[in-house]
């Protein structure tokens, strides 16, 4: 998509028109008024001038003489001495007297030039100046007071290069949907004779990098129509009204132009519920009301479709989201393995890549990632490939570059001294024995024991094969289980414990909260939920919905089921102490191994 601008005229062209206004000033009222200035001197320079003949004209008040040089150019002023013989001394030196040595300018052209003129070249410079002001400040909060109530909203039309359906990939549930939004655009006549109507807004929600606005601009490059883009935030204004004033300009311009899309991105800035509460964001407030009308008003807005997004979609005014308004929402979540595998295939285009890259094995790899983040991953798999001078990405590459994004760089300079560096060795290889011994465990992909930049000292990678939208009962034990893994082996091996299971202390904590109080899992709790879930795009943070008592109950439970897999961990490592020992002695030496690595000894 291309932008519509306004063609700009360069700032040097009104610095020249400042510079002529300027000129004219100087050569035209400048000397004029200069040449009427009266020079004062004293008594003794005018004799003199009357004794070498070089005055002009005279002028002999009761209080002041007057007089001009012989050529009548300038103008002198004097005082009044006792001199009886001043009128012959002039007379003999040829000097002529008058009445009329300074001209009265006539009242009409001192106001014209003391008044109107200068205020009709400061209008003039300030309209010059304005016009070009307004295009450069013309952001929403940042705008200048006479670009206020004035919609900055963007305007892109249709270009060779625009973004399209094709350019989007994983979502086809969500592509659907919009499909029928772009074919009422093209084909209106088809849904208006049998009475249907397309719905006058569409919410795109879903977690941060899943491509809801690419999805917008997709729209409006199917459809070949004028596509308006602006940030809620860009309503916000300091004074009260002009954020309504901007949504009525938005609005009136949509309507000019339709058919049409006007795209809001994060609309929560200006959609939060109204509590009424006194101190609330009155501006905010007429924003939102003067959108509601203008969605829902007694004129309808004909080819006009209002596409939003937001992740926050629990925080927006239920007046903003009943039918009638946005009538249809369009989820758009985190990709599955088959849309994984679709987007990494789209940002693979871009680059030059190797054609034996196993695209399945690296979305298996990439479980959970967002359309952002998987075309990051393809990105550093070409930034690795011109650091390492290949011609192209190969799967090492990407695979790499998985890793890059979930932990970080690998850290050259990270020293560990030989009992840390054991320490983490028995750490990750009692991850990943505890996972191998369990059946509903991922198999292990990969163990590392080199430092990232994330902090962390070590990993151990597990790919589910395939797609797992359920998790059983078992299924979670055992995931807390292998989190646990690594403490159990420290404690086993060395008798003590360091702060490297930090992390898995906190997703298995999670992990077992989980269970009691959301997914039913708890004999005593049996089918109650005890939490709440608020933004579950934004990190889903959780509130408790119960009594002190019972909450002192749930920490109970949740202690004795960490601990209970705690044990189970430590008797697995246990009863595999041979094998402990071998894995952790072949990881220390050769720091990464694959899982094929791992099992072909576990198994010999």
């Amino acid at each position: 998509m291309n932008e519509v601008k306004s063609p700009k005229k360069p700032l040097i062209f009104y610095y020249v028109v400042v510079l002529i206004v300027l000129f004219l000033l100087n050569s035209l009222l400048v000397p004029y008024l200069a040449s009427r200035q009266i020079q004062e001197v004293d008594y003794g320079t005018f004799m003199q001038m009357t004794e070498d003949g070089e005055i002009g004209e005279v002028e002999i008040s009761d209080n002041e003489i007057l007089f001009t040089d012989k050529d009548g150019t300038r103008i002198y002023k004097t005082g009044v001495m006792d001199d009886p013989n001043l009128t012959e001394r002039l007379y003999a030196s040829g000097a002529t007297f008058s009445s009329e040595i300074v001209e009265e300018m006539s009242p009409l052209l001192s106001f014209f030039l003391y008044w109107i003129l200068p205020i009709l070249i400061f209008i003039g410079i300030g309209q010059l100046l304005s016009k070009r002001l307004m295009k450069n400040y013309s952001g929403g909060g940042n705008s200048m007071m006479f670009n206020m109530g004035k919609s900055s909203a963007k305007v892109y039309v249709k270009s060779a290069d625009g973004i399209k359906f094709s350019d989007v990939a994983g979502e086809d549930e969500a592509k659907e949907n919009l499909t029928e939004i772009v074919d009422y655009l093209h084909n209106p006549g088809k849904y208006k004779d049998i009475g249907a109507s397309m719905p006058k807004g569409v919410l795109l929600v879903g977690p941060p990098g899943t491509g809801k606005t690419m999805l917008a601009k997709a729209v409006a490059g199917e459809a070949n129509v004028p596509f308006f883009s602006m940030s809620g935030s860009e309503f916000v204004e300091m004074f009260v009204g002009m954020g309504a004033s901007k949504v009525r300009d938005l609005f009136k311009q949509a309507k000019e132009k339709a058919p049409c899309i006007v795209f809001i991105d994060e609309i929560d800035a200006i959609g939060k519920k109204r509590d009424g509460q006194f101190g609330s964001n009155d501006e905010r407030e007429q924003t939102l009301n003067q959108l509601l009308t203008e969605m829902d008003g007694f004129e309808g807005n004909n080819g006009v479709i209002i596409l939003a997004a937001t992740n926050r979609p629990d925080s927006l005014d239920p007046a903003l989201t009943r039918p009638g308004r946005f009538d249809r929402r369009v989820p758009v979540e985190l990709p599955d393995l088959k849309g994984r595998e679709e987007i990494l295939k789209v940002h693979a285009k871009k680059i030059k890549i190797a054609d034996n890259v196993d695209f399945e094995k690296v979305a298996r790899m990439a479980s959970g990632a967002s359309g952002a983040e998987l075309a990051n991953i393809v990105n550093e798999a070409a930034l690795r490939a011109v650091r390492d001078g290949r011609a192209c990405a190969t799967q090492s590459d990407m695979e790499e570059s998985i890793e890059v994004v979930i932990a970080g760089y690998q850290k050259k300079n990270a020293i560990l001294t030989t009992k840390e560096k054991m320490v983490v060795s028995y750490h990750e290889i009692g991850h990943a024995l505890v996972a191998a011994k369990q059946t509903n465990s991922a198999p292990v992909t990969k163990i590392t024991i080199i430092p990232r930049t994330s902090g962390a000292l070590g990993y151990t990678m597990q790919v589910d094969e395939g797609n797992h939208y359920l998790m059983n009962k078992e299924e979670i034990e055992n995931k807390i289980a292998t989190l646990t893994g690594g403490r159990a082996a420290e404690e086993v091996i060395f008798g003590s414990v360091t702060t490297g299971a930090s992390n898995d202390i906190e997703q298995a904590t999670k992990l077992a909260r989980a269970m009691i109080t959301q997914y039913g899992m708890s004999e005593k709790f049996d089918m109650v939920a005890m939490e709440t879930v608020t933004n579950q795009y934004l990190g889903g943070d959780t509130s408790l919905a119960c009594s002190a008592e019972t909450q002192a109950q749930i920490d109970k439970d949740v202690v004795e089921l960490v601990k209970r897999q705690h044990e189970k961990a430590t008797q697995i490592l246990i009863e595999n102490r041979m094998k402990l020992d071998e894995l952790a002695q072949y990881l220390y030496e050769k720091e990464t191994i694959t899982g094929e690595e791992f099992m072909k000894i576990l198994n010999a």
